[in-house]
């Protein structure tokens, strides 16, 4: 006997112990069925779930039920990525704790620190992965820092080296100055901070007329490195100009004035300082003129002056080498406050206006990011790119949604180096080692390289080993093969790459999408998958993006500790659309953990009336037309949902979903039944209880993929099959009946009819405990026939007292509706008062009519739309189709009033 209400915080650990003790999630490498296979993105092991996790989980489990379901051999391989600094970061903190540091440590204890950290505490994250219910293949999981996945980067590396696609070169990178390390453009956010814009007067070297020419800046602690200032080429204030050297204030040294497109006539002065070692569009500018680029920052931020004491030079009123000396060691900030300050003593400084610019911070130290100019290791990443942008051209590989195609080419054919080492303790230590004149060797272990140093020097020779370990990207672009055993030439690998499909949001399509499409192709001279589904952004119910700071966040641990798991997950796959981000709020988590109720409730009254599963039950046996209709109504609803899915119309699926069981099954099916469970007819009733078990076995098969634990705990109450059993049962097929055609025709004129009358009921305010008969006007003799086979049913769903054929004249104070080619007459003189009833819906008319007004003036209003933010423009949209939609009702029911 099923229990009143599921209570799903009693059955889901245990639920999913049982499937995972089963093995139900394992793919097997010598099944002769066909393969279908996801790779998870592996999160940092550092990682706690947030919604975005909730989200792509949810969507990548949806589709490896269903295809389990199906009969194919499934693999969703699990694993999580090292975290290069958001690892190293944790560790250290505990280390502060402790009133040590990683350099007290040393490197190798310190390793040995991080590798104890993720074994106490590194699991979390896979833990809360079963909680939302994945079903991965856990003991398939990978680790990008275990021993096997540590092999296929060497492998990697050492080839790529040898081919001449890793190099070590001279760039700027995105340098945080906290850790001491280049860090990838995904590792940097953007803000917007209030700052300065400092205008800077350079003196024109020999000018007769004394001339200058103003910079503008924000950085003007970076003016020690300037080499040159741009102007744009048809600029005519500064044409002159071009060719000729300024003296650059506080160092002395003579920098020329060069024309370069990179200068914007229309901001600032139009002239542009260039420090070619501090800014990445600078670095070009001095590239594109063989500009000297020294550096006056150092990995702390700090100033030095290393590379510019030489050239600093005495100036009367203009520049002082002892002033700059003292700068050495400086914080940037305080460097900032002092070269305003000497400029503006001087006289140099002409004036300086406030200004709101970006500004680039580590998103996990905080730190300001700092350009800087360091000697990397690079990876050729145009040679590699080609292939995988002719395998988006070719079809090879296909986005979904189509549209992010033109945001894959536009990052791919613009590609730069890829910057892949880092100058952290925690990762894929660079297998590089250098000889005492700094001679290179890159081999897979210290062993080859020793060979390779004896080769090249005749003796041995000490060796030192790169201190730098790989991007942590690195290892996660290998990840389609790596994790399948390569560079081992395995059964996984040969069966399961290249994989099916990659779930993912759209701000990794560079960092992680292109680069395993690039080393896929390059290795297993293959794509890594077929398809790519691209979801959007986890936001608020508002579309305001969830931050700690505006408290909009969504804990989903918490949701599924308050609504269930099912409920979360059916959210999730509801408001995933293409090509739109997810608006995710409590209460549509709520809403949905109505629908499991809701399916619930439908099981013990199913369960009340005798409904059981009957093993030899045929559908094409059903005479009833209800049976028949409800039959064919479920095969539909399973096509649906089938192609809703092979679709990635994952919104689709679960209101096809939400339609059939809501709708069709409990709001209609059983209640037309309700009447044949109690009646005389045993035949009949037999019969529709054998065709509400075999629906309800359909519903809790498409449910499955999204809902796993409300289907499976009722798949197992009812006599379907063993616990846990359900998600390795047969997908259903969408099998209609003979002759359905009549029923549906016959089902849905029912079901039209009661409707019509209960819209007219609600609209008029007519009290349900008030019956009012339907007069049928214009009817032909089949319409009047099936009222009057469905009397009964009309009565009690429509509040009818009776269903006749109207005779004689139109009686006063009836509401009219067409349905087909009857016209239906519902007296209500005596049951409203119908002037008060018009009074009452002209007066909430009239009230629509200025709201309406009120959103088109907004609307209208051309500033508002400029400078609102677009959620809220977009909100004021949706309000004014609502209460549009509203004012349409009330015209129509003013109508039936006429």
């Amino acid at each position: 006997m099923l229990n009143k209400s599921f209570s799903p915080g009693e059955i889901e650990s245990a639920l999913y112990a049982e499937w995972e003790r089963s093995g139900a999630f394992s793919a097997d490498p010598h099944s002769s069925a066909q393969p279908y296979t996801i790779m998870i993105p592996p999160p940092n092991v550092t990682g706690t779930l947030h919604v975005g996790h909730a989200l792509t989980m949810t969507l990548q489990d949806t589709l490896i039920r269903w295809r389990r379901m199906q009969g194919r051999d499934t693999l969703w391989q699990p694993g999580t990525d090292h975290a290069g600094i958001a690892t190293q970061m944790v560790v250290e903190r505990t280390l502060q704790k402790e009133g040590i540091s990683r350099r007290d440590l040393g490197r190798e204890a310190f390793e040995q620190r991080v590798w104890q950290w993720k074994a106490e505490s590194g699991g979390g994250i896979t833990t809360q992965l079963r909680r939302l219910g994945a079903s991965l293949d856990w003991p398939r999981e990978r680790f990008t820092m275990d021993d096997g996945l540590s092999q296929a980067v060497r492998e990697v590396f050492v080839t790529l080296y040898q081919q001449g696609l890793i190099y070590r070169d001279r760039r700027l990178v995105n340098w945080d100055p906290a850790f001491r390390s280049a860090i990838s453009d995904l590792e940097v956010d953007n803000r917007e901070v209030q700052g300065s814009l400092w205008y800077i007067r350079y003196p024109v070297e020999g000018d007769a007329a004394g001339r200058t020419i103003t910079v503008a800046t924000t950085r003007p602690e970076t003016l020690l490195g300037d080499m040159a200032v741009a102007v744009h080429p048809e600029d005519s204030r500064y044409a002159d100009l071009v060719g000729r050297l300024v003296v650059l204030p506080l160092t002395g040294r003579r920098i020329p004035i060069v024309a370069d497109l990179h200068s914007d006539p229309e901001k600032g002065s139009g002239a542009v300082k260039i420090t070619p070692a501090h800014d990445f569009n600078d670095f070009e500018v001095g590239r594109r003129h063989k500009l000297a680029m020294p550096s006056v920052l150092d990995e702390d931020a700090r100033i030095t002056l290393a590379e510019i004491a030489d050239e600093l030079r005495s100036e009367d009123g203009l520049a002082d080498p002892a002033f700059v000396r003292g700068l050495e060691g400086m914080g940037r900030d305080a460097a900032r406050k002092a070269v305003v300050a000497e400029l503006e003593r001087l006289g140099w400084l002409e004036k300086i206006e406030p200004h709101r610019n970006q500004v680039p911070h580590a998103e996990r130290s905080g730190a300001v990011v700092e350009p800087r100019l360091t000697t990397q290791w690079y990876c050729d990443a145009a040679t590699l790119a080609g292939p995988a942008i002719e395998a988006v051209e070719t079809g090879q590989v296909r986005f979904v949604p189509q549209q992010w195609e033109n945001t894959f080419f536009a990052w791919m054919r613009e590609i730069q180096p890829w910057c892949i080492s880092r100058q952290l303790w925690w990762g894929h230590r660079i297998p590089a080692w250098y000889g005492p004149d700094g001679h290179v060797f890159v081999a897979r272990d210290e062993d080859g390289a020793r060979a390779e140093a004896l080769a090249h020097y005749g003796r041995e020779e000490a060796l030192t080993r790169d201190e730098d370990v790989l991007d942590t990207w690195f290892s996660s672009a290998l990840w389609p093969f790596s994790t399948l055993g390569w560079p081992e030439q395995t059964a996984e690998l040969a069966r399961y790459y290249p994989t099916d499909v990659l779930v993912t949001g759209f701000d990794i399509i560079f960092f992680w999408v292109a680069r395993m499409m690039m080393m896929g192709l390059h290795f297993m001279k293959d794509v890594p998958f077929r398809t790519v589904f691209i979801h959007g952004l986890v936001r608020d119910e508002r579309g305001q993006k969830m931050s700690k700071s505006k408290g909009n966040g969504i804990d989903p641990l918490d949701m599924v500790e308050q609504y269930g798991a099912d409920a979360m997950r059916f959210t999730v796959c509801a408001l995933t659309g293409l090509g739109r981000d997810v608006k995710l709020g409590q209460k549509r988590i709520e809403e949905h953990r109505s629908f499991v109720t809701k399916i619930w409730n439908a099981a013990r009254f199913c369960e009340m009336n005798g409904v059981a599963p009957v093993a030899d039950f045929r559908p094409d046996a059903v005479s009833s037309p209800l049976g028949r209709w409800v039959l064919g109504e479920a095969a539909r609803a399973v096509a649906e949902a089938d192609a809703a899915l092979e679709a990635f119309r994952f919104d689709e699926y679960a209101a096809t979903c939400y339609r059939f069981v809501w709708n069709c099954f409990c709001d209609w099916f059983l209640e037309f039944a309700k009447p044949v469970f109690t009646g005389g007819d045993a035949e009949q009733a037999a019969e529709i209880r054998a065709v509400a078990a075999h629906v309800l076995g359909i519903i809790l098969r498409i449910l499955q993929p999204v809902m796993p634990f409300v289907t499976d705990d009722l798949w197992a109450q009812f006599g379907y099959g063993e616990k846990g059993s359900l998600m390795t049962t047969a997908w259903p097929t969408p099998a209609r009946p003979m002759d359905g055609g009549a029923a549906a025709a016959e089902m849905e004129w029912v079901i039209r009819f009661i409707s019509a009358i209960r819209t007219v009921r609600a609209e008029m305010n007519v009290p349900p405990s008030r019956l009012a008969p339907v007069l049928l006007r214009d009817a032909a003799e089949a319409t009047v026939a099936r009222a009057t086979r469905w009397e009964e049913a009309i009565g009690r769903m429509a509040r009818v007292s009776a269903v006749e054929v109207l005779a004689g004249d139109m009686p006063e104070g009836a509401a009219q509706l067409v349905v087909d080619e009857a016209t239906l007459v519902i007296p209500l003189a005596g049951i409203i008062d119908l002037a008060q009833e018009r009074q009452r819906l002209e007066k909430e008319r009239a009230k629509m009519d200025e709201e309406i007004a009120k959103v088109e003036r907004k609307l209208g209003n051309a500033d508002f739309i400029a400078r609102a933010k677009p959620e809220i423009v977009e909100e004021n949209r949706e309000r004014l189709a609502q209460q549009q939609d509203e004012r349409a009702r009330l015209d129509a029911a003013l109508a039936r009033l006429a």
